[in-house]
């Protein structure tokens, strides 16, 4: 399709002028000769429209601008100059349209527009119908909360570990958060516990501050609803009912020891490692799963130690912990030390206090 001989005199006029008002009628007769023919222009021909949608754009209003962007934004052969020069500018109105919807940009154009601009640049990108972890990684860095919620929202969205790690960070101190965290299906369900089990913390302490005479009561509550939401994300779990089912067959075979369990451990699966510890420990699956998930090792030291593990067993243990809590290995040198200094019988003493403390905390049926 070749552009009408008028309107290419037009436009070599309006390319002279500084007609602001010309300039706009002539962008909005050269966006309709495009959008009318969109899908059947060649790249040569979107490259000239390019050009000239490119000059034209240099000396329009805003408003002029922003209602193109909006009509090119959801084209699939959009030009490409046109629509980032878009993407960069300062005016949302502009902007927006165009990293909401365009699927001419690229990651790289999106990621760039992610590190220099707005936090309404930031959430009109959130917005899209897809976000590879590269985009997402910048935006849960760099956004504010109105944009890690909303990406986090997203269902097109995909997260890196990294990516993940930083939502439930930032999910201790936002319930809004939490819920979009928790109502996605791609997060780990050892990474759902420790934002529980932080979140919980979080909001207990906060709740004490206020009316610090009923800290036991509000502690208890804010624990069972965690416990709650723990459970549910038990039995929402396809991968946990499978390693559960697996590390009961051992059970019940005579199967279930220490090097199984290092197994589990090496393979970094939270699901059979926390089955097995709740069945070598006799203690509920819970408890299991909050000591894995929390930043503090006294717990897992106490578990490993009472039930008679090795400290290389132990070491499995600790770096699955300190990979759930994206923690370094700095802290083994300590932990050998506590290890080597706590008595079996001591340990086996605190089990049986967190298998009692768990028995009055049940609900009496």
């Amino acid at each position: 399709m070749e552009l009408q001989s008028g309107l290419v005199n037009q436009l070599e006029d309006m390319l002279a002028s500084k007609d602001l008002s010309r300039r706009a009628e002539i962008l909005r007769r050269v966006t309709d000769l495009f959008v009318l023919g969109s899908g059947q222009y060649t790249d040569d021909q979107v490259e000239l429209f390019d050009d000239v949608m490119g000059k034209l754009l240099e000396h329009v209003e805003t408003a002029a601008r922003a209602q193109f962007g909006r009509r090119i934004a959801k084209l699939s052969d959009a030009p490409r100059k046109v629509v980032r020069e878009l993407a960069f500018d300062d005016a949302i109105d502009v902007a927006g349209p165009v990293l909401r919807h365009c699927g001419r940009l690229d990651d790289a154009t999106l990621i760039e527009n992610a590190r220099t601009k707005s936090q309404d640049h930031l959430l009109a990108i959130s917005g899209r119908a897809a976000l590879g972890e590269a985009i997402t990684d910048v935006l849960v860095e760099r956004g504010n909360m109105a944009v890690i919620s909303n990406t986090a929202k997203n269902r097109g969205a995909r997260f890196s570990e990294r990516g993940i790690s930083a939502l439930v960070d930032g999910a201790r101190g936002s319930g809004e958060l939490a819920l979009c965290v928790w109502s996605r299906p791609d997060i780990p369900r050892q990474n759902l516990t420790r934002m529980f089990v932080e979140a919980s913390e979080a909001v207990r302490d906060q709740l004490t501050e206020l009316d610090p005479r009923r800290a036991d009561l509000i502690k208890a509550v804010v624990a069972e609803a965690s416990d709650q939401m723990m459970s549910r994300a038990r039995t929402d779990s396809a991968t946990f009912a499978d390693a559960l089912s697996c590390v009961s067959a051992l059970q019940a075979s005579g199967g279930l020891c220490e090097e199984r369990l290092m197994e589990f451990a090496k393979q970094g699966s939270f699901d059979k490692v926390a089955a097995a510890l709740s069945l070598m420990c006799d203690l509920p699956i819970g408890v299991v799963e909050r000591a894995l998930v929390h930043k503090q090792t006294d717990q897992i030291l106490v578990l490993a130690k009472a039930i008679d593990l090795s400290w290389v067993t132990t070491v499995a243990l600790l770096l699955l912990q300190a990979g759930i809590n994206g923690t370094s290995r700095q802290q083994l040198d300590q932990c050998f030390a506590s290890f080597s200094r706590l008595q079996q019988k001591s340990a086996q003493t605190a089990l049986r206090f967190y298998r009692m403390r768990e028995k009055a905390n049940r609900p009496v049926s």
